[in-house]
């Protein structure tokens, strides 16, 4: 059941809440240079895909072998020769819930290396806007719900994936810092979950939409009579496709310049336990599901409330059934 609801260093320093209008920042050029860092991962992929279909020809992807995020004398070489206009910062570590509980040092080091260096190479650069994405995971375990941006670091976080939830309030809090100090049009956007193409399916590593497609299909390919899900499967969770969200992104960036974040959520919530239901049958696997409570479940419920970006005329497109159904088509693809 589905429930609705930058500067080079040379330039001047401005005082702390100072606006600059060095430039331009809406007036988006198709021939303008957009840097999409993560550009092949499931959200960078999408917005890669969204920048293309409106008709932007100059767009910058870099994979890691490429350029190391984690790498700061890299990433200045980068914006000296690449001079992007705008740069959409999508690359993270990330990952579930067992990822994030086992690997706290490594979500945290680098998601705040990563974040540090584009974000103040963008201001180096003077980047004309930049936007970066955060998580819902930024919101205190038991904020009240649907979570509203103004429940940011009013208690305590979740603390299976606090380490990442810290590294993402330090970018979203840069951005608002080198607004204020510098004048720097940044902007920020924390989406609810998120699945498409170009999801991450391993086991170990994804999160429970994604692992859900992948249990389901091997066991419908097995014959299997069962399939073991993560935790009791009560919490309720939001979803948004990938592709709605790369609409939100590239809106932003045209229509949005404000030191305020912005959630970006599907307005729809259900239950783990409905999730798999409805995974089950889409994928057509026919046998029972079994949910193991030795195992957590993390954040009782993370909706959010999404009015403020949906008052500035942006509504996602596709719903949750479609949308499992695309997605489960370009799992089969891969």
């Amino acid at each position: 059941m589905l429930h609705e609801l930058a500067l080079p260093p040379h330039a001047p320093r401005l005082a702390v809440g100072a606006v600059n209008r060095f430039n331009d920042a809406v007036d988006m050029s198709l021939d303008a240079r957009i840097y999409v860092a993560g550009h092949r991962g499931l959200v960078g992929s999408a917005i890669w895909r969204e920048l293309e279909r409106q008709g932007f020809r100059r767009l910058i992807g870099k994979t890691r072998a490429e350029l190391d995020l984690l790498d700061a004398a890299a990433v200045q070489r980068f914006y000296e020769v690449e001079k992007p206009d705008y740069v959409v910062l999508a690359a993270a570590k990330v990952g579930g819930i067992h990822a994030n509980d086992t690997q706290p040092a490594e979500f945290l080091y680098e998601n705040l290396q990563v974040q540090s260096h584009v974000i103040h190479g963008a201001y180096l650069a003077g980047v004309k806007k930049l936007l970066f994405l955060g998580s819902s995971c930024i919101y205190p375990k038991l904020a009240p719900q649907p979570l509203k941006e103004e429940s940011l670091l009013t208690g305590p976080l979740e603390p299976t994936n606090q380490w990442y939830a810290i590294a993402k309030i330090a970018g979203l809090k840069m951005c608002q810092a080198y607004r204020r100090q510098y004048g720097c049009h940044f902007i920020s956007a924390m989406p609810t979950n998120l699945y498409g193409p170009n999801d991450n399916y391993d086991l170990q590593t994804s999160h429970v939409l994604p692992a859900m497609i992948r249990k389901f299909h091997e066991a419908k390919q097995a014959g299997a009579a069962t399939v073991t899900c993560w935790g009791s499967g009560a919490p309720w969770r939001e979803f948004l496709y990938a592709d709605d969200l790369a609409r939100a992104c590239v809106f932003l960036l045209q229509h949005y310049d404000q030191e305020e974040f912005l959630n970006v959520g599907s307005g729809t919530e259900i239950s783990i336990k409905d999730l798999a239901e409805l995974i089950r049958r889409m994928v057509g696997f026919t046998g029972r599901v079994v949910w193991d409570v030795s195992q957590p479940d993390g954040t009782p419920r993370k909706f959010l409330d999404s009015s403020r970006l949906f008052a500035l005329g942006w509504k996602p497109q596709i719903d949750l059934e479609t949308g499992i159904r695309q997605a489960y088509q370009a799992f089969l693809k891969r």
